[in-house]
């Protein structure tokens, strides 16, 4: 836990990709979605945590307005594999196979994502194909990684009040391994 706070502290004040919040914020307020959709503890844990690739794998400010995808889903869940559980680190895994995934299932949806969504989109694979989908959706946690990318999505407004980090980082030490 503390590594995790550290890289919050010295990091969680980098700029979002361009969407008017910090990394932190985007996380506090990914996280404040989750708990309030009464989540469990780990799947809000997941909804905090689901961006700490951009942290980790530090790439600068918006890196797919470069042609960049950090691969941010895999650098999180690899960090995180052996301090939670798979129902932590799986839907941080395939949190951007769920954009993939709802803008095969919901046409609107693509038209709802943010710019820079849309570009990392067509980086990291584009709109599933009818199988890709069905895989997908037979992947354990799949259905989890759908409802943290909605809140995802939701998560990227300023000024918003959310609960402060050491709130979800006291939540989080009790499903460490």
């Amino acid at each position: 836990m503390n590594q995790i706070e550290a890289l919050f502290n010295t990091s969680g004040d980098i700029q979002y990709s361009g969407e008017g919040v910090s990394q932190l914020e985007h996380a506090l307020q990914t996280a404040t979605l989750a708990l309030e959709a009464q989540a469990s503890t780990e799947l809000v844990t997941a909804a905090l945590l689901h961006d700490l690739g951009h942290l980790l794998n530090k790439k600068g400010e918006t890196p797919s307005a470069h042609g960049i995808d950090d691969q941010h889903q895999f650098f999180a869940a690899h960090f995180l594999k052996d301090f939670f559980p798979a129902s932590v680190c799986s839907p941080i895994r395939l949190h951007v196979d769920a954009k993939r995934a709802l803008c095969a299932l919901d046409h609107h949806y693509y038209e709802k994502l943010s710019e820079d969504s849309k570009r990392s989109l067509t980086l990291q694979g584009g709109i599933f194909s009818e199988s890709e989908l069905d895989n997908f959706l037979n992947t354990p946690y799949s259905k989890d990684a759908i409802e943290l990318r909605r809140w995802d999505d939701m998560a990227k407004t300023p000024g918003k009040k959310t609960l402060p980090l050491h709130y979800f980082l006291d939540r989080a030490s009790a499903i460490i391994l």
